[in-house]
């Protein structure tokens, strides 16, 4: 960590920032290696900062660049969609009209489930440390409990209540996995797996590439490029207009008599085509 900081000119400062959050980092996981972390430990790390050490904004985005840089630059495993990452930006994307009904059941049934853990002296969900000083009884709140809660209490050891946290990835990863089983499918495939989908789709549906990227939320429009060779498309994801055509043009000189073969000329209806290359 420390040689490619000082390869790429890090001031001793940050360099010692970074360090530190990263012993933290590993500390809070007892030594497991950063490579069987990834996403969902750093995930967990930042919310241990915010929720049970109260850590500050500011070194919290400082802990998240610290550990952006270990797996994109030393382990050269860069990290996908972290939650609140730096600069405090989030993606946001549609809501399929298919899964509006299914929203409203989870939510009748989290309501009646948020419900009876009030009448148990329960309900109680974890709050940002500034909102729980200023409104101590917003934990109760309908509006502040999770949309998928988990199954099971924990104890918060801060503050010694009983709260219900938000259902772990490894759930959602488990029955991807077990989905990936039973269909049978040859190649490895995960929950980001869906990401990948979202846009080849999009792009198959004829969307162009800047609206594919604001809905990836990436900043850079060469990373969404990838997708676009997938379709064996150019970066327009233009259709060629002979698509158009109903009627297939044979292959051998799709339709057009050659004029002069080393030129690249080609004539047919009147117009000329030219072989630039």
């Amino acid at each position: 960590m420390v040689e490619v900081l000082r390869a790429r000119h890090y001031s001793r400062r940050m360099e010692e920032a970074y360090v530190h959050w990263i012993r933290r980092f590993l500390a809070f996981h007892q030594g497991r290696h950063p490579r069987e972390l990834a996403e969902g430990g750093v995930n967990r790390f930042l919310t241990h900062l915010a929720m049970q050490e109260n850590v500050a904004a500011s070194p919290q985005n400082q802990a998240l660049a610290g550990l952006l840089f270990l797996y994109e630059h030393v382990l050269e495993q860069p990290l996908n969609r972290v939650r609140d990452g730096k600069g405090q930006k989030d993606r946001v994307t549609m809501l399929p009209n298919a899964v509006h009904q299914p929203l409203r059941d989870q939510l009748r049934a989290v309501h009646q489930q948020h419900e009876a853990d009030l009448k148990l002296g329960l309900g109680r969900a974890p709050l940002p440390d500034a909102l729980a000083r200023k409104c101590p009884n917003a934990d109760r709140e309908w509006a502040w409990q999770w949309v998928f809660p988990a199954s099971s209490h924990y104890l918060d050891p801060r503050t010694g209540i009983r709260r219900r946290h938000h259902l772990h990835e490894s759930v959602i990863q488990r029955a991807v996995h077990e989905a990936v089983r039973r269909a049978g499918l040859a190649k490895a495939a995960g929950s980001h797996t869906f990401r990948h989908s979202f846009a080849t789709h999009l792009l198959e549906d004829g969307y162009d590439i800047r609206t594919v990227q604001e809905l990836l939320g990436r900043k850079d429009v060469k990373t969404t490029m990838v997708y676009t060779h997938v379709l064996n498309r150019g970066g327009l994801g233009a259709h060629s207009p002979l698509d158009r055509l109903r009627k297939p043009i044979p292959v051998e000189t799709g339709g057009l008599r050659p004029v002069g073969i080393r030129s690249g000329r080609y004539l047919g209806s009147g117009a000329e085509v030219v072989n630039r290359q």
